[in-house]
């Protein structure tokens, strides 16, 4: 559907932006990946730019639904300082990084021209300055910029718009074709891009989100860049992009040392603390390893790190300040970044790879020979390590149950990337864990490829999935407005049951997914779950439910308190 066009900026066009950037990420997706041979070839940049923007786009949607009840709208500094916050949270990778301190950037001018503004809205000459803020914000964030990168694409973008006039559209053409030029000349500034034949996979995703910046203040949609390096500046078709197999430089972008020189893991965590600290953090990590950025402010930062030395990197941020949600991805077994090697002896014909949610689960599908990626509480797995769990598993064909809507494209980038590497992969959409429980259950090897996957993927769908968990912070839901340290029960995603206390609320939730029938309830009960729960919900079925059974596995530090599976 057309948007409507706008002379100007407000807080719709944050959130309509936002939305059509989401969705052109998601079709270029697979595209930006497949491109993605700098600063390291683990194809899940096109996944980390999508997941960064997803993060923001979400921020953006509860600014305006906290507004649905009344007549008042959100403002321009709302609707911006949400999406900068949203992505500063959700950041993935080096690309995501800096794509939160691009649209920090953007939300510090038109939050501040929307409160100097009686309109409360940003025009022309304040979109311009936001991209000029953006791109030169994000060249301060990276420790060493290098042309050729999404920076130079951001840069491109800013010095067109000031060529610009003063009308909101202009400004945005301008920048969407000045980054679209720029893009084109990368493999002219970066040797590992051009021996590739590909344009840089960051610069690429910032263009789409340039585009959508157009489409939702002029209602036309642009036509997307492919992205091998003939064909960005003409029509070229999306199939002709090239697959990037050139190993990618280690180190800084536009420093061309080979493989054998790069750090061995990517280090990622937020991070609270003040600004002294974090100019003492930087030139720390910056010793420590390459491909630094930090982006943030006002308290609360993103570190992102390639190193050898993983513990350093975080103990390094233990003591600038408070680190959470950290993760670290190693980028190869026994080599420093993604390798083709595989272990040793003959491959199995046949694997199945999950993502758990705790290592009580891990041992469970551990013992039904599942190869097993581990999901901290807010620390979900990225791309790189799923393809190792790819390569870990050593057959011929695998399973993948990533066990979280929220993986899906993460899972997606990883199965294509072990597809170029001559395995067969089969997606199975798992939602939740007791959906990979009743799959891997149905699993037979000795079935052809095709027919277990079937199998798998109808027993995964006709589980129901509920977890019960603390609300961390108030905040609006499906069954009403929640307080922090509320009990919320929801089912297949959805919050279903605000409560006080952890077995009632669990008992609701159990009752409403039993109206609709049952043969098999699965309970997966985590540490900090009362220990009486299981037992008070097998004796509610056992009473209640006539030929339904239960089996109870402890999860061990999962972040639910409860996972239920009704079959």
């Amino acid at each position: 559907m057309a948007q409507v066009p706008q002379t100007f900026f407000d807080a719709l066009a944050v959130r309509t932006w936002c939305s059509l950037a989401l969705r052109a990420l998601g079709r270029a997706r697979e595209e930006i990946d497949a491109i993605n041979v700098y600063p390291v070839a683990d194809g899940d940049t096109g996944t980390n730019l999508y997941l960064t923007l997803e993060s923001a786009a979400t921020a953006v949607e509860a600014v305006f639904a906290g507004y649905e009840t009344g007549r008042a709208e959100p403002s321009l500094g709302d609707a911006a300082r949400a999406m900068a916050h949203g992505a500063l949270i959700g950041a993935r990778g080096n690309s995501g990084t800096i794509l939160a301190q691009l649209l920090r950037g953007m939300a510090q001018v038109l939050a501040g021209a929307g409160e100097t503004s009686a309109a409360a809205r940003a025009d022309g000459p304040a979109l311009r300055l936001a991209l000029r803020r953006a791109a030169d914000s994000a060249r301060q964030a990276v420790a060493h910029p290098v042309e050729g990168t999404v920076l130079t694409v951001a840069s491109a973008a800013a010095d067109a718009a000031e060529e610009a006039g003063d009308d909101c559209r202009t400004v945005a053409r301008a920048a969407y074709e000045g980054a679209r030029a720029a893009l084109a000349a990368t493999p002219d500034q970066l040797g590992v891009l051009r021996r590739a034949g590909v344009v840089d996979a960051g610069g690429r995703g910032l263009v789409s989100v340039l585009g959508a910046l157009v489409e939702a203040v002029t209602g036309e949609a642009v036509r997307e860049p492919a992205g091998s390096a003939g064909s960005v500046s003409g029509a070229g078709p999306a199939e002709s992009v090239g697959r990037g197999t050139e190993p990618a430089c280690q180190g800084e972008p536009g420093d061309d040392r080979g493989e054998a020189g790069g750090p061995a893991f990517e280090v990622i965590y937020l991070l609270e603390a003040d600004d002294a600290a974090v100019a003492r953090l930087r030139a720390r990590l910056d010793a420590l390893g390459d491909s630094l950025v930090v982006v943030g402010g006002d308290g609360l930062w993103n570190v992102h790190v390639h190193v050898d030395d993983a513990g350093a990197a975080v103990e390094a941020g233990v003591e600038a300040g408070r680190p959470y949600r950290i993760r670290i991805t190693h980028f190869g077994p026994g080599e420093p970044h993604p390798g083709r090697e595989r272990p040793s002896g003959a491959p199995a014909q046949r694997a199945v790879v999950a993502v758990v949610p705790g290592e009580g689960l891990a041992g469970l599908y551990g013992e039904a020979g599942a190869t097993t990626v581990l999901a901290r509480p807010g620390e979900p797995p990225a791309s790189g390590e799923l393809v190792q769990a790819l390569r870990r598993a050593h057959a011929h064909e695998v399973v993948l149950l990533p066990n979280d809507a929220e993986l899906r494209h993460t899972a997606g980038a990883a199965a294509e990337q072990a597809r170029t590497e001559g395995i067969r992969v089969a997606l199975i959409p798992t939602r939740s864990a007791v959906q990979g429980i009743a799959a891997l259950a149905v699993h037979e090897p000795r079935r052809r490829f095709d027919e277990d996957v079937v199998q798998m993927t109808a027993a995964a769908g006709a589980t129901r999935y509920a977890e019960v968990v603390v609300a961390e912070r108030q905040s609006w839901t499906t069954a009403g407005i929640c307080q922090a340290g509320d009990v919320l029960g929801l089912i297949d995603g959805d919050v279903a049951v605000i409560g006080t206390d952890v077995t009632a609320t669990a008992r609701t939730v159990l009752d409403r997914m039993l109206q609709s029938g049952g043969e098999l309830v699965t309970l997966v009960v985590g540490d900090e779950a009362p220990e009486t729960v299981a037992a008070h919900l097998e004796a509610r079925v056992r009473e209640s439910y006539l030929a339904v059974d239960t089996v109870v596995y402890r999860g061990g530090r999962q972040g639910a308190l409860l996972l239920i599976g009704v079959e």
